[in-house]
């Protein structure tokens, strides 16, 4: 067995002398996101063509809008929802339990309803309303930009659109799996709607998806009588996928033309975006093989394919996440995101696609800091496009978020927020200031103004800590190296409450494994769950190993995996597994293994592939079988089953489950359309066969996940079982 090389060992403790109280499972499963969560400051965000922000307040004071200027003063209450309630009280409509989702613009406050538009004076609180009557049933609605009520939406398959008083039709679409304005291509490449309006609302662009072609997937309803099936579509991968258009709507004529983005049809469109002046619309046009990507241009008046900017390729693939942006004041120029580097970069180019220069991560005399291995997420502008504000992840703070700004004219790719925890920001109209997140894992939250220089100007939030009166487990962050003798591995480890090293306590290895995924970082409690810390207060370690294969540490760390998932992250665990075992107060014959989703996979091929390692474990809703989860995401890793057929032979279970040893409980939600329940089903079906004995739970009506009040249900149920047989 190879030597673990410890590289860094840091403990944490949430404790104080005053902790008595015990989390319940209902605390820890429930209340982690509401009254045992950092408080936070609910819609913060900046007035429009402003210095001032707002939110809604403090505590119980969370029905109040608030405001505050960026350098003057502190917040002040603004109305409240109460006042509001009144003068809805006197008007066709109904009272609000909780503030909607709100706009600031001047000295007013807006917000909309399917109803209506209510904007209310700051200073008289009178109230204006505009009616509209955007039915029940819709969905998906996208307000049009720059108008009062205007706004498109869908209901069932098709797209509609309220506009000048009455509705109107965008689509006629009988068939039921020709889908309108809605989502495609399963959500991949960071699809979250399917309406883009242009930048002035003239011309609505919207996906149609036409999945007529893929096989129907039978998903039961048990609460019927007798039990009815309502098929989905849900293209597996090296089947047949759907097929994808994108029209636009034109809002003076009502006429509707479809962008002319060729063949192949099974090919994705991704990352939709409008040029500044609504002549054009830009594509990220991705091959099924998902290693070929163009970057093109249509006419977005007649649909005409005009140019390729630039393509990406890559042996594996490439991973389009974001639409290309323009910069500020600059309708010629847009920054692009890309990995090609490998590591995500902004790239700028003008619009007709001429590289022009790497604006972050490049190598440059002058360069003052250390450079970002991954960029986040773009925050945006300063006031003349000059700079460009974003959130990275230093090489020298894997677990950490900073706030970072480059050049536009490529002299200088800086940090300018400190501390050792996770940022986040939200930039003014102006570019002038930040509202700048923070926390780490002994800082709750806090929230400060601070300049487009790092200085802060004024703190908004400070929050409490909200677990100051409970025994909480110490938690130790610290790196081991992977399997390939290289890699540096980021862990998380709780020890139990009142931890006497004298003493064996079981351990419980918590994990995810699959690619997008970060688990440990330094944000509030290192990115844990509150179900880690009862499970320490009841004599448990629990441990976490992000291993390779897993998000925001470069595309050759998530590479690894490529066409062979559930190996090198399986190598990767199993050195953590070994590190436990070197700890003297670990008892090695009770270790415990629990993961959902990749997870679930991953777990159930631990008990399988490496059997005998864990006592006991528990999988969620795990892929069993590559080849039954869908076209988009696993054939970007595996490729199809006809090209990979070694490697979805090796990643497969169901080859494995004669292996079985130890107590293994496998769970799954019946109405689950993401890893479907067939996946699980068909793994019970061979250890039938192969006379191994799993033991199995279902969630009737739920689907991937299990949320509501049934999730501590679920949680009591994954307790139960570990205390039972760990």
């Amino acid at each position: 067995m190879k030597k673990l090389f410890i590289l860094f060992l840091s403990t944490f403790s949430l404790m104080s002398f005053a902790q008595t109280k015990m989390l319940t499972m209902e605390e820890a499963v429930l209340k982690q996101r509401t009254t045992l969560a950092p408080q936070k400051l609910e819609q913060l965000n900046w007035v429009s063509k402003s210095d001032n922000y707002f939110f809604l307040g403090y505590g119980k004071d969370k029905n109040w809008l608030m405001t505050g200027n960026a350098e003057k003063g502190t917040p002040e209450r603004k109305i409240f929802l109460t006042n509001i309630n009144e003068q809805l009280k006197t008007s066709k409509y109904d009272t609000l339990s909780s503030f909607p989702s709100i706009n600031c613009e001047g000295n007013s406050m807006s917000f909309k309803t399917n109803n209506y538009k209510a904007t209310f004076d700051l200073t008289n609180k009178k109230v204006n309303f505009i009616s509209r009557n955007i039915p029940k049933e819709s969905e998906n609605i996208d307000e049009r930009p720059s108008a009062e009520v205007d706004a498109a939406y869908t209901i069932e398959n098709n797209l509609y659109l309220w506009s000048e008083g009455k509705q109107i039709q965008i689509t006629n679409d009988a068939e039921k799996n020709i889908l309108n304005g809605k989502t495609v291509h399963r959500d991949e490449w960071g699809i979250t709607k399917g309406t883009f309006w242009s930048p002035k609302g003239n011309y609505l662009a919207f996906y149609r998806m036409d999945q007529t072609m893929v096989t129907d997937y039978p998903i039961i309803d048990f609460t019927k009588q007798p039990a009815q099936v309502e098929n989905i579509k849900y293209p597996m991968a090296g089947g047949k996928s759907h097929q994808v258009t994108v029209g636009v709507f034109d809002m003076k004529s009502h006429k509707t033309i479809f962008l002319k983005t060729g063949e192949p049809k099974e090919q994705f469109l991704t990352n939709i975006s409008w040029s500044p002046n609504e002549t054009h619309i830009y594509i990220a046009v991705l091959n099924r093989e998902q290693n070929h990507l163009w970057l093109n241009c249509y006419n977005a008046l007649t649909g005409d394919f005009e140019k390729t900017l630039f393509e990406e390729k890559d042996e594996k693939y490439v991973h389009p996440m974001h639409p290309m942006q323009f910069v500020k004041k600059h309708d010629d120029l847009f920054i692009w995101q890309s990995e090609r580097d490998g590591y995500n970069n902004v790239y700028l180019y003008n619009t007709s696609g001429k590289f022009i220069r790497q604006l972050t991560n490049f190598s440059a005399p002058n360069k003052k800091k250390s450079y970002s291995v991954e960029v986040l997420s773009v925050i945006g502008f300063d006031e003349n496009g000059e700079k460009l504000f974003y959130i990275g992840i230093n090489s020298k703070n894997i677990l950490g978020r900073e706030i970072c700004f480059c050049k536009i004219d490529g002299t200088s790719d800086e940090a300018i927020s400190s501390g050792e925890g996770a940022h986040s920001a939200i930039i003014s109209s102006d570019g002038k200031y930040l509202l700048d997140t923070y926390s780490s894992v002994n800082v709750p939250r806090t929230v400060n103004v601070i300049s487009t220089s790092g200085k802060q100007i004024q703190n908004i939030l400070t929050a409490e800590n909200p677990l100051k009166d409970y025994k909480l487990g110490k938690m130790r962050l610290f790196t081991l190296t992977a399997a390939d003798n290289v890699t540096t591995l980021y862990c998380r480890m709780i020890l139990p409450i009142d931890f006497d090293s004298t003493k064996k306590y079981p351990a419980i290895v918590y994990l995810y494994g699959g690619p997008n995924v970060q688990l440990v970082t330094s944000s509030w409690l290192a990115g844990s769950d509150l179900w880690f810390q009862y499970m320490a207060e009841h004599g448990y370690v629990i441990f976490t190993v992000d291993s390779r294969g897993s998000g925001n540490r470069g595309i050759k760390f998530e590479q690894a995996t490529f066409r062979n998932l559930g190996t090198e992250e399986m190598n990767d665990q199993l050195k953590g597994i070994e590190f436990l075992k070197s700890k003297s107060y670990v008892d090695a014959s009770r270790l415990g293994v629990f993961g959902w989703s990749f997870g679930g996979f991953m777990t159930t091929s631990l008990m399988t592939r490496h059997a005998g390692i864990f006592k006991t474990a528990v999988a969620g809703g795990p892929v069993i079988d590559w080849s039954y989860y869908e076209v988009m995401y696993t054939e970007r890793y595996m490729v199809t089953p006809q090209e990979n057929p070694e490697g979805y032979k090796n990643s497969c279970l169901l080859n494995y489950a004669e292996n079985l040893k130890g107590k293994l409980l496998l769970i799954h939600g019946t109405s689950d359309d993401i890893v479907v329940w067939q996946q699980s089903i068909l793994f019970l079906k061979k250890c039938i066969e192969k006379g191994t004995q799993p033991d199995y739970f279902v969630y009737p009506g739920h689907e991937h996940n299990v949320l509501g009040k049934d999730r501590v249900h679920l949680y009591q149920k994954i307790t139960d079982y570990f205390m039972s047989n760990l």
